[in-house]
């Protein structure tokens, strides 16, 4: 299975590439900004202040009481006003960058809904869960915490600067030295950052992806005794990433202490600097109380900023991740003028010359042509991997066909709109799919235009109700887990039930009597017939008394068409039908 990985360097142009999904939050961010210069202001403010009242009103030679008093009242005004708008953006900007993640991740999750089946055929799906779940909280943080330590503290330098400027040039221009050195180290630990963040990232997709096929399977990882080798395969995936986030770690230990380390000696050459200055007379010892104060302030926004690297790392990937995924476009496209079918369409199926493979020059189909009229029943068999799914798969327009056209009608598909194509042809597969919510719901898929009486009628028609009486809330059983509190035989009948309550013109089982008991499949054939009244019926057929007295066979071998005809003339043929006719055992069983 394919995953998807990110491109070598992955870079700001990725988290771009998102913003348009930021967009309809434009005001809440930039109010996010307004109530940042106010916090910014306040704490700049506070040694200010403190510089004020050591050198006018307690240093000085008339001590003033009242000026303390004054300067405390001011102080407490300016820390409550930045605690409210410290506040204020915090929660204004989780709502707009929470809003913004759900724009993405519905976004994507819609994306991927509209591809085609080729891309889920070279995909794992626990790494597209990945990229739904995963990556788009890691892009979170870039909204939430990232964005707003980069407003915040690039501010904060900013104004302590300029503060510190204001009180004494000379100690101001110090202080500017410590920039290129700080964008010095930073520079040196980027690459590495970078290359740790995104293999950490890597490792944890796959093992995602590993862990969600295996549980999927735990069916057979238990019945062919796989648990131990499964095990050891997960740990191996387990103990990469322990490995990578080890060195995460450690790299960014060393990235923050070396930035702690150079803030520490900074402040020590402040106290020199500005202690000497006092001394000579040259600033007051107010001025380096406050210079102490903002040179410890300029390195927490800067140790900050740092810290949220790993951030920006992490959600640069992410959002190649996603990037990629929404950069894919889907194969098959609905037409830009769709052709409408009028409301009696009638079901006429028709393969022309049809040719169609999964890979380049690998065909499974090779000029195939038939045609299933109107209400009639049409059988098609094979063995494995004659291309009998494929039929079907080209007729939902899963896929498109290489060479030729399969028609609706006499429409091609292609010019059919995707959702009336599928409200005319509906599938039973062998592995049925059911949702979590009620048997109810299941039957009408969650559509609230089919009414209850339509459910029941449904189920009737494919002996499902005798199935749903016996269950504990009847129509209202919850099925949980893909139905994993229903039979497979069970689960089989729900579907049938769904297709007719659905009311295509076209009806397609694609093996979907395969898995059902003897007398189970005696009631599901006696609702075929009641289901198929009506409907161009298309039966893949596992059990060939499934399609015995079909008004057509097709029998297909290795992609072509090498009989067609009734039952009993197909098998006076003495072809590859009599074989598998004389294989199956038809005759013997009980509704022959």
């Amino acid at each position: 299975m394919k995953q998807e990985r990110p491109s070598s360097s992955p870079s700001l142009k990725s988290l771009a590439r998102l913003l348009p999904f930021a967009r309809p939050y434009a005001w809440q961010f930039a109010g996010v900004i307004a109530l940042v210069v106010v916090f910014n202001a306040s704490s700049v403010m506070q040694p200010y202040l403190v510089k004020i009242a050591i050198d006018q009103d307690i240093s000085s030679h008339h001590p003033n009481p009242r000026g303390l008093v004054d300067i405390a009242a001011l102080y407490i005004g300016v820390v409550v006003a930045g605690v409210a708008a410290n506040y204020l953006q915090i929660t204004l900007l989780q709502k707009a960058g929470q809003s913004v993640i759900r724009s993405i991740r519905v976004g994507l999750f819609q994306h991927i809904e509209r591809q085609s089946m080729r891309f889920f055929d070279n995909r794992a799906v626990g790494a597209l869960v990945a990229n739904v779940s995963n990556d788009t909280e890691t892009v979170n943080q870039f909204f939430t915490n990232f964005f707003l330590s980069m407003i915040r503290d690039g501010l904060s330098i900013l104004m302590i600067l300029l503060a510190m400027f204001r009180l004494d040039v000379r100690m101001g221009l110090f202080s500017l030295v410590l920039v290129p050195i700080i964008f010095a180290v930073a520079a040196g630990f980027r690459g590495a950052l970078r290359r740790r963040y995104q293999r950490t990232r890597t490792l944890l997709a796959g093992m995602v992806a590993f862990l969600a096929e295996n549980l999927a399977g735990m069916r057979i990882t238990q019945l062919f005794r796989q648990e131990v080798r499964q095990a050891e395969k997960f740990r191996d995936l387990a103990g990469q990433h322990r490995d990578a986030n080890i060195r995460e770690y450690l790299t960014s230990v060393w990235f923050n202490r070396t930035f702690e380390t150079l803030g520490n000696v900074s402040v020590a050459a402040v106290v020199y600097i500005g202690g000497t200055a006092v001394l000579g007379g040259a600033i007051p010892i107010g001025t380096l109380y406050a210079f102490i104060r903002y040179i410890q302030q300029f390195f927490q926004p800067i140790n900050a900023m740092t810290q949220q690297w790993n951030t920006l790392q992490s959600a640069m990937v992410a959002a190649e991740r996603i990037g990629q995924i929404l950069e894919i476009e889907p194969e098959v496209l609905d037409p830009e003028v769709p052709v409408s079918l009028s409301n009696d369409a009638r079901g006429r199926v028709e393969f022309r010359h049809v040719t169609f493979g999964y890979h380049p020059r690998h065909p499974v189909l090779r000029d195939v042509s038939f045609v299933a009229e109107p209400g009639s029943f049409v059988g098609i068999v094979g063995p494995t991997g004659a291309g009998k799914s494929s039929l079907m798969s080209l007729l939902l327009r899963f896929y498109d066909p290489d060479e030729g056209e399969v028609l609706l009608d006499g429409v091609p598909v292609r010019q059919l709109a995707q959702d009336a194509l599928h409200r005319l042809v509906g599938i039973v597969q062998q592995e049925v799919h059911l949702f979590t919510g009620t048997i109810r719901d299941n039957i009408r898929l969650f559509r609230e235009d089919i009414s209850d009486e339509r459910v029941q009628q449904a189920a009737r028609a494919v002996g499902a109700d005798r199935v749903i009486a016996r269950l504990p809330d009847g129509y209202d059983t919850v099925i949980y887990g893909r139905g994993a509190n229903l039979s497979m035989g069970e689960r089989q009948l729900i579907a049938f039930a769904r297709i007719v309550a659905l009311d295509p013109k076209v009806l397609v089982l694609d093996e979907a009597t395969a898995n059902l008991d003897s007398q189970t499949e005696m009631w599901v054939q006696r609702g075929l017939v009641a289901a198929s009244q009506g409907r161009t019926t298309l039966v893949i057929a596992h059990r060939l008394s499934t399609i015995r007295h079909a008004d057509q066979i097709l029998v297909l071998d290795r992609g072509r068409i090498v009989e067609r005809g009734r039952h009993d003339e197909l098998v006076r043929l003495g072809g590859l039908y009599a074989r598998l006719h004389a294989e199956s055992g038809v005759e013997s069983r009980l509704f022959s």
